[in-house]
This record gives C-alpha cells, sequence and structure tokens, in this order.
C-alpha cells in the first residue's frame, strides 16, 4: 500500500490550558504535506475550545479521569485513518516531518511504525545536543539504514538497553497494532513498554534519523513531571529492563540510565 497525506492523522493530546497549544497545532497546519488533525481531551476548558475553534478543527471532549494512557488510546479511537501519529500539546513539528514519515514507510516492508529524530525546546530555544539525545541517538544507530528495520533481533537489543524512540515522533500503522495501542498502569514507561511489545512482531520500525520534531522541556511537561518522581520511574525502568535482563544486569542498567536522564531536569 501506498500511503498518502490523507491517510493520516495527527491527534493532539491537550491537557488543560497549555501556552503551547496554538504553537504546535500551527506547525502542523504547516505540514508541506497536508493531512488530518484532531484536538482530544480528558480536560475540556474553554481555552482549548478557543484554539480549536480559532483553526477549525475537530474537538473530542470525554470525562473520563485523566490518565496518560487513557488519553492517548481515546485520542487515537477518533482517527478515521491507517496512520496516526499522537501529538503532544506542547511540542512541535517541522514542516517536513510528515512527507519524511511518509516517504519512509512507503520505503518499507510491512511497516509496524515510523518514528524520527528530535531535539529539545529549553527556554523556547532549540537544544539539538545534550548528554540524554546522543544517549538516544547511539541507541537508534542500528536503524539508520532501511536494511535493518525489520530485524527483531535488532530492535529488541536496542530497546534492551534504553528508550532511544520518541514517542511524539511515532506514526502508527493502525492496522498492525491493537485497537488500544498502550497499556494502562505506567506514568513514565508506558510508550517503552509498548515499543518492547511491537518489537515481537514481523515488520518494519521505520527511522527518519533526521530531528523532524521539538519535544518541548518545562516544569509543567510531562516529562519533567515523571523524571521528577525517582522512585516511581526507577521501579518502571527495572520492569522493563526485566524483560530484556536478568536482574544483577537490570540493576546495572538502571544506574546508568538514571544519569542519562538526570540532563532532562531543569534545575
Amino acid at each position: 500500500m501506498i500511503y498518502t497525506a490523507k491517510d493520516h492523522t495527527f491527534c493532539v493530546c491537550a491537557y488543560k490550558e497549555s501556552p503551547y497549544l496554538a504553537s504546535c497545532i500551527r506547525s502542523l497546519l504547516t505540514q508541506t504535506e497536508r493531512g488530518h488533525i484532531l484536538i482530544a481531551t480528558s480536560t475540556p476548558n474553554d481555552h482549548i475550545r478557543r484554539i480549536a475553534d480559532e483553526f477549525g478543527i475537530k474537538l473530542y471532549e470525554h470525562d473520563a479521569a485523566p490518565d496518560i494512557a487513557g488519553d492517548w488510546n481515546y485520542a487515537y479511537s477518533k482517527a478515521r485513518t491507517p496512520l496516526v501519529t499522537i501529538a503532544h500539546q506542547d511540542d512541535i513539528y517541522n514542516k517536513e516531518f510528515l512527507a519524511l514519515t511518509l516517504k519512509a514507510l512507503n520505503g518499507a516492508s510491512d511497516p509496524i511504525l515510523a518514528h524520527t529524530g528530535y531535539y529539545e525546546i529549553r527556554d523556547g530555544k532549540p537544544v539539538m545536543s545534550n548528554r540524554l539525545l546522543r544517549i538516544k541517538r547511539i541507541l537508534l544507530l542500528p536503524f539508520v539504514t532501511r536494511f535493518t528495520w525489520n530485524s527483531r533481533f535488532l530492535r529488541r537489543r536496542s530497546l534492551a538497553f534504553g528508550c532511544g524512540i520518541c514517542c511524539p515522533s511515532v506514526t502508527f500503522v493502525r492496522a498492525r497494532l491493537p485497537e488500544e495501542p498502550f497499556e494502562t498502569g505506567k506514568k513514565a514507561d508506558l510508550d517503552w513498554q509498548a515499543w518492547e511489545r511491537y518489537s515481537r512482531l514481523h515488520g518494519a520500525f521505520c527511522y527518519v534519523k533526521k530531528p523532524m520534531m521539538g519535544h518541548r522541556v518545562h516544569e509543567g511537561s510531562e516529562t519533567s513531571n515523571v523524571i521528577g518522581d525517582g522512585d516511581g520511574r526507577t521501579a518502571e525502568d527495572y520492569e522493563i529492563y526485566r524483560k530484556f535482563w536478568p536482574k544483577p544486569i537490570a540493576r546495572l542498567l538502571i544506574h546508568f540510565y538514571k544519569k542519562g536522564q538526570d540532563s532532562n531536569k531543569l534545575a
């Protein structure tokens, strides 16, 4: 199947009153390839409604208690296209994000998902390199060529050392995945848990090496919140490592992974 922009939906997960939501939407509206956009929220408010009205974007509201996996699954369920990207409200997408993602998917054999490189946004400025970004790029080195995208062995070896895949950069091929792609019960590692599950499937994890989106790090971001919860994050990391390693090695890897995550702290 050859995918076009009309086969894709950006599902924007909006939460409370983010001052960055409009910037995220603008970055999606200026894509060189234009598909569909929707907004979904479990915290309905006038701020989100005004932005949806301003840009003429369909808004879906639900009254379930806010939960990361539940919110992502709800947004995903509202798309009516074969491809879905769950966009985080604080992030921005480079104008060729969708074009390059489609190119990767259309050049792959039996794609499961595609993901891109990313950079961070701190204090309104792009940060192209720091310790965490360097570690994640090293984890993804096996996939800089499309000839390795279908290797289950290589992608599981990559995930065995940490989560190099940036969740809001991922585009899902819905026909290959469950109706609810994320499992509830985790706050920090629900994406890493999902990639581990999908890494067992036959098919391709497509990778666009070029940084095609900016992940914003600020005091109110979920990334900062979960990293600040040191004990909870460590427990979840350990649980994922145990899917690949015996206990002694998992404990050792936790030590080094925590040091890498420290570069994402604001202080």
